[in-house]
């Protein structure tokens, strides 16, 4: 997409991610700035859907809250476009389109029948289960039939059809969630969070270097292409070919084929890996929390998996034993690994950005500091100080973490939403005939070969060797 001389999508993302960010922070102060952001709940009765995130805003109306929500993002992103040198008038109107239809695919995966992880307590009879990340897959679909099927309402969306954009923007914001996170886990038992550490930095040691050789050597893709595949296929899906791919300065196309396949794959893996864990795992519960941390490539996925494997494995030692394990440890520990691989994330982008700097691509003499700096994804840098932020708050003042938490989840409502504006736009871009000419054919089958082949098996035997034996402590 051609345009006008401005501020760089990843600068932008930075200054996006952290206004939302500082906004926040008014609870600390006394000052609910984002309460009235729209929060989706899962539903069978759609006037039910809907609510401010803020329990103190009660009294107003859902369809407000929505309407607020859609201003809000409007205005921070047509403040964007002009800084970006787009043609504003055009921006308008095609991010109204992709936030309304983005939105509407999300309220419709909280439908209770797809959504709801307990179908009795819904009153309903069945479920797929698949939790409100739902969303995101019914947004992917919508972007690909209009990306495929209507390539003139395509072209009237163009303006605001920027995934990298709004997934950056929401990596910033998700950084301050995950500083809470980890120091609301310190309270885990060493051993999980020690174990968690060592079994993610062997696993994706073994993980990355053996899907870029696999890459390189039998399919011959370029490093532009194997890198952020890698990455995808090996530390954390969407986020992770991003900042790889901005880190090295892939071509946009590059991490946006890798998300869709990340994407479409870790659906699949959500369906199957829960039940197979049930099935054979279910006496080494923590185990199986590890490996739905280690196998399940995306951040909604991989917790939706954890919460699955969390209650079928409760469920099954009850009735095969009448073992009752407390609540949410197996959830934690899937959490406990996802958050030690999202810090990876840009440990990583630092790391490949130096190599491509100074060993791939230099082109004689000494490489400057000043290059590396130019080739580093700025957005990084957002997301390592909204977690290195939060995280020394909650800890050097433990009374806070609540409020930390309410701050984080009001932050939360905007991530989500610019998620599913990625989910939404990747399916836009993601044109098949296209991507088929770029060599989708190809990926694919790497993706396929390595995902099935081993990175879940080995993610199996480290979560094994690391978390064998751990149980989680007993209810009552």
């Amino acid at each position: 997409m051609e345009e006008k001389k401005g501020i760089s999508e990843d600068w932008l993302s930075l200054w996006m991610g952290l206004f939302i960010f500082v906004l926040g922070l008014g609870l600390f102060v006394g000052m609910d700035i984002l309460g009235w952001g729209i929060k989706t709940k899962v539903w069978t009765d759609i006037t039910k859907s809907i609510a401010p995130f803020s329990g103190g805003l009660k009294g107003m109306p859902g369809i407000t809250s929505l309407f607020l929500t859609y201003i809000f993002m409007l205005v921070i992103t047509q403040v964007g476009a002009i800084a970006l040198g787009a043609n504003v008038g055009r921006f308008m109107v095609s991010f109204t389109l992709v936030f309304w239809i983005g939105y509407g695919c999300w309220l419709a995966g909280h439908y209770g029948y797809i959504a709801a992880t307990d179908a009795g307590k819904m009153g309903i009879g069945w479920s797929l289960r698949l939790t409100g990340e739902a969303g995101f897959i019914v947004a992917l679909v919508v972007g690909l039939i209009v990306g495929n099927f209507f390539p003139r309402f395509a072209g009237t969306l163009k303006e605001a059809t920027r995934p990298e954009l709004y997934i950056k923007t929401a990596i910033v914001i998700m950084g301050a969630g995950l500083g809470v996170k980890a120091a609301s886990a310190s309270g885990l038992a060493s051993a999980v969070m020690f174990r968690g550490l060592c079994a993610i930095i062997e696993a994706y040691l073994i993980y990355w270097a053996v899907v870029y050789y696999i890459s390189r050597k039998y399919f011959k893709f370029s490093r532009e292409w194997a890198a952020p595949l890698a990455s995808g296929i090996s530390i954390c899906g969407v986020s992770a070919a991003i900042a790889v791919g901005g880190a090295i300065r892939a071509r946009p196309i590059v991490p946006i084929m890798v998300s869709s396949l990340v994407v479409i794959f870790a659906v699949v893996e959500l369906l199957i890996l829960p039940f197979l864990a049930q099935a054979f795992l279910w006496t080494q519960p923590m185990v199986a929390g590890a490996w739905m941390g280690l196998a399940v490539k995306t951040d909604g996925a991989a917790v939706a998996s954890g919460a699955i494997v969390d209650s079928l494995i409760r469920a099954k030692a009850m009735a095969e034993t009448g073992v009752a394990y407390k609540e949410g440890w197996m959830l934690m520990t899937t959490t406990t690994v996802k958050i030690f691989i999202d810090i990876f994330i840009g440990v990583w982008a630092f790391i490949l950005a130096v190599i491509w700097c100074t060993k791939i691509e230099c082109r004689g003499g000494r490489i400057k500091a000043v290059e590396i700096w130019e080739r580093f994804p700025k957005f990084v840098i957002g997301y390592v100080v909204t977690f290195f932020i939060m995280l020394f708050v909650c800890l050097a003042f433990p009374g806070v973490l609540k409020t930390a938490q309410a701050a984080t989840g009001e932050m939360n409502t905007f991530r989500v939403l610019f998620f599913v504006l990625t989910f939404f736009t990747i399916g836009v871009v993601s044109n098949f005939k296209k991507l088929w000419e770029e060599g989708i054919g190809r990926l694919a089958a790497v993706y396929v070969l390595c995902l099935f082949g081993f990175i879940i098996w080995v993610g199996l035997l480290i979560s094994w060797l690391f978390f064998h034996g751990v149980m989680p402590p007993l209810a009552g």
